[in-house]
């Protein structure tokens, strides 16, 4: 089985020194009317460039461009669709984190005319990946995957003010037509590995069944693209809490790979090694919440009696969310613990 490293979301917007401060220093600055929007777009392109590059050198194979345009992982999503404005914030779980609550006012749809701004950011990211400097080792064995905040998450998190999306179930419906299209067009674009983040099925374990209806579409998106010969996949990220309660149901829905959040999930790992698991998974076993760095050594006897039952020809590791919230040393620390992880399983 290939076992490859790979980022699940947000990497830091900043760093130590003053050329990682540049984005702070643009944000400053638009608050004194001193910058403008041009400015912090290219702010932003520039610690997308750093956070991709960072992830490359260490080690990273599959790279995200470190969510550096999004304010939080939920009004980036759903505040591009029509017929959702942008309320106040609100807590996001239990990080400490806040987002701005989606306000549904008519059915959420795609903006059919121009691009999406999440096809722009995969675009981007992948040619500043194809711009770095690579070792002839690792030449086109990098990529980029997008991510969507999935429709569930979507629906959990934001509040109808008309009737007709009043349930979580119609909202999450209609935020899953919308991101079929989004799924359709950054397919279209290039991309071969879509991950659907879906933090809140781990805090409301009894909507697994609204979970799967609402993948439909992007299911659908999928198969469409392949029936064109597209090689498309999809992968489910569930972190932010425990899946090892719902792990059975999760591995049966009709997605290409599960990236599980283990950190947040004490007997998750004896629950996989028991039953095994269809699909890959992506074990999430560096704690991306906490700076203190983990023992190769005695992650890698954790993980080892997972990889024996898995199915398939692939398997990742990750860590067990987004490092946004992390020093910027200690994100790339834990980035570079994957590799040594990694090399205990093998020796």
């Amino acid at each position: 089985m290939k076992l490859l490293l790979a980022s699940n979301g947000s990497y830091p917007r900043s760093g130590d020194t003053p050329e990682l401060q540049v984005l702070q220093r643009i944000l400053q600055g638009l608050d004194r009317r001193e910058k403008t929007a041009a400015d912090l777009a290219d702010a932003q392109k520039e610690m997308t460039r750093c956070a991709i590059a960072e992830q490359a050198q260490a080690g990273i194979e599959i790279l995200t461009d470190g969510l550096i345009r999004w304010p939080d992982p939920v009004s980036h999503v759903a505040g591009h669709l029509r017929g959702v404005k942008l309320g106040d914030s609100a807590p996001y779980f239990h990080t400490g984190s806040t987002y701005r609550k989606p306000i549904v006012t008519s059915r959420p749809e795609r903006n059919p005319e121009g691009s999406s701004e999440l096809v722009e950011e995969f675009q981007f990211a992948r040619n500043a990946l194809g711009r770095l400097p690579t070792a002839r080792e690792r030449e086109g064995k990098l990529s980029v995957k997008p991510i969507l905040t999935g429709p569930y998450t979507l629906a959990r998190l934001s509040e109808s003010q008309d009737p007709a999306f009043a349930s979580v179930e119609a909202r999450a419906g209609a935020f899953a037509e919308a991101l079929g299209g989004e799924v359709r067009a950054l397919m279209d674009a290039g991309a071969a590995l879509i991950q659907v983040d879906e933090p809140a099925i781990a805090q409301f374990p009894e909507d697994c069944g609204v979970l799967a209806a609402a993948l439909g579409p992007l299911v659908e998106a999928r198969d469409a693209a392949r029936k064109a010969g597209r090689e498309v996949r999809l992968a489910l990220c569930v972190h932010l809490g425990d899946a090892e309660a719902i792990y059975e149901k999760l591995i049966a829905l009709p997605v290409d790979a599960l990236l599980l959040d283990f950190a947040a999930g004490p007997r998750l790992a004896a629950k996989v090694a028991a039953i095994g698991s269809p699909v890959p998974l992506g074990l999430g076993v560096v704690e991306g919440r906490n700076a203190e760095l983990e023992d190769a050594a005695a992650v890698a006897r954790q993980v080892e009696p997972v990889l024996t039952k898995l199915n398939g020809a692939q398997a990742f590791l990750g860590p067990s969310c987004g490092l946004e919230g992390l020093p910027r040393d200690r994100a790339y620390a834990k980035l570079e613990l994957l590799g040594r992880i990694r090399a205990a399983l093998s020796g």
